[in-house]
């Protein structure tokens, strides 16, 4: 069988890459020699009619590889749908039609509705590396897509996956750009409009750059990772949900996308807007309320910023036919007290349980998000949505919703745990949103799930020395000591000035 230059038997590599596909095979292979490939060569894969394109790894040593057999990672041996004994050919694939589209735009050119699909198509083919993603992805940072661009770059992620109708309407959404450590409105917010007896299909995401996103808490109550089948009938009998998009095919190359950002850690404007409304359009969403914190240390800094980004929501909102409201909220401090997806998870039970520990900061943002969403459908939407809360109705839904998804399960708590205390006394005057949330990544959030912090102090308390400022919780002891090193090495995140 080996007889042929380009054909070698293929095993599972049990490697997870995270949706790239990638292929191992020994430098002294016959079809590396043959071939030319090398490290980081793009190659196709054809099995029985099925091709991928993969990135090469070459193994230069040990004997886990036999010489003659490619290793595929799972990724790669998925997309294939390969049984045990496959046989691969293997050739230099065609170069991406988009290259050149993204060599443009890298070189300060503009991108066209041919040229933003020509991306999008070979961005969900796997035709791209990571090396071409992350050159669009960085040719598009900061301000670098105009309003034409960010239309036709939403277009073309909404119409590449699928897109879900829930054959009536309206069908209310919500999103919130993010940067403010805590603010796990969502489960709330969902709960109240399901119980007003309104559609939210709520897909959210996982952290990208920070301790927790929707879906990392919920999925600490409920399964998240369902298919369109059920979650469609979550839908059905509880009117809303909240499930990872994820695993959905919903705007598929924003997840993509979205893989490149999270290690070079920068937002465009523009691929910004994409993501967001490209997936409530895929949704089938029609009314959606976004949610913009703005403070010093959040996503959005200034109201400048804030009206710039709001504008293109509003014209790319108004190219797919959607409605839209943008909720300028505090983006100073924290909300809650939990930083983390167990932690967020016990604040967001507290408001839906009417607990007088509730956090009040994330009660009162969660009804005024509800209640902003209830009037883009003509209802007198804050009051209705505080008597929901208040009344039991709203915990009543969430419960209905996590046994539909699932079961619910209680928050579990970390095994480890130490607090950070006041090194002077005064006023807290300002927590720092991104070192605080960096402390909790550093603890092992989102990964470790009761991983976090947790605050024990809030802007405007007054503290003693030795007074505990917040907790950090981690699964594990060698992640606490990175954490507290990490806080140690640093200036605090809190400021604690002069008492007046």
């Amino acid at each position: 069988m080996t007889e042929r230059h380009d054909i070698l038997p293929l095993v599972p590599a049990d490697i997870d890459t995270y949706r790239q596909p990638v292929v191992y095979m020994r430098e002294d292979c016959h079809v590396c020699r043959s071939e030319g490939f090398g490290t980081q060569s793009r190659i196709e894969i054809e099995v029985e009619g099925k091709r991928i394109i993969a990135t090469l790894n070459v193994i230069t040593g040990g004997d886990w590889l036999p010489q003659e057999t490619a290793a595929l990672s799972n990724t790669a041996w998925e997309a294939l749908a390969l049984q045990p004994g496959a046989v691969g050919r293997f050739s230099h694939p065609e170069p991406p039609v988009s290259a050149s589209a993204i060599r443009t735009k890298v070189y300060g050119g503009r991108l066209d509705d041919a040229a933003c699909r020509a991306i999008i198509s070979d961005t969900i083919q796997r035709r791209l590396s990571d090396l071409d993603l992350a050159a669009f992805v960085t040719s598009c940072a900061g301000d670098r897509l105009d309003e034409a661009e960010t239309i036709a770059l939403t277009l073309a992620m909404r119409d590449a996956g699928v897109r879900l109708d829930w054959g009536r309407g309206p069908v209310l959404d919500k999103h919130c750009v993010g940067g403010l450590p805590g603010n796990r409105t969502t489960p709330i917010v969902v709960a109240i409009v399901a119980a007003a007896g309104h559609l939210i299909p709520k897909t959210s995401s996982r952290a990208i750059t920070s301790p927790a996103g929707t879906a990392d808490t919920m999925e600490v109550m409920a399964p998240v990772a369902l298919d369109q089948a059920a979650m469609r009938g979550v839908v059905e009998a509880e009117g809303g949900c909240i499930v990872w998009g994820g695993g959905l095919d919903l705007s598929p190359a924003d997840d993509m996308l979205i893989r490149i950002e999270r290690p070079l850690d920068f937002d465009s404007e523009g691929q910004m807007v994409a993501s967001i409304l490209s997936k409530k359009a895929a949704a089938g969403s029609s009314h959606v309320l976004i949610d913009m914190p703005i403070g010093p240390t959040a996503k959005v800094r200034s109201y400048a910023a804030a009206k710039a980004l709001s504008d293109r929501l509003q014209a790319v909102a108004r190219a797919l036919g959607q409605t839209i409201s943008v909720n300028r909220s505090d983006g100073s401090a924290p909300v809650g007290r939990g930083i983390g997806p167990a932690l967020e998870a016990y604040d967001v039970l507290a408001v839906l349980r009417r607990s007088p520990q509730a956090p009040a900061d994330l009660r009162e943002r969660a009804l005024d998000v509800a209640g902003a969403l209830l009037e883009l459908v003509g209802t007198n939407g804050r009051q209705l949505a505080g008597e929901l809360l208040d009344g039991g109705k709203a915990e009543a839904k969430f419960m209905a919703i996590c046994a539909a998804q699932g079961g619910f399960t209680e928050p579990g708590e970390a095994p480890q745990m130490q607090p950070v205390n006041a090194d002077r006394a005064g006023r807290i005057t300002a927590i720092d949103n991104r070192r605080i949330a960096k402390i909790a990544k550093l603890a092992g959030a989102p990964g470790r799930k009761t991983s976090g912090v947790l605050l024990r102090t809030r802007v405007g308390d007054t503290v003693e020395i030795g007074q505990p400022l917040f907790e950090v919780h981690a699964e594990t002891q060698g992640e606490l000591a990175w954490a507290l090193d990490f806080t140690a090495s640093r200036d605090s995140p809190f400021r604690v000035e002069d008492a007046p």
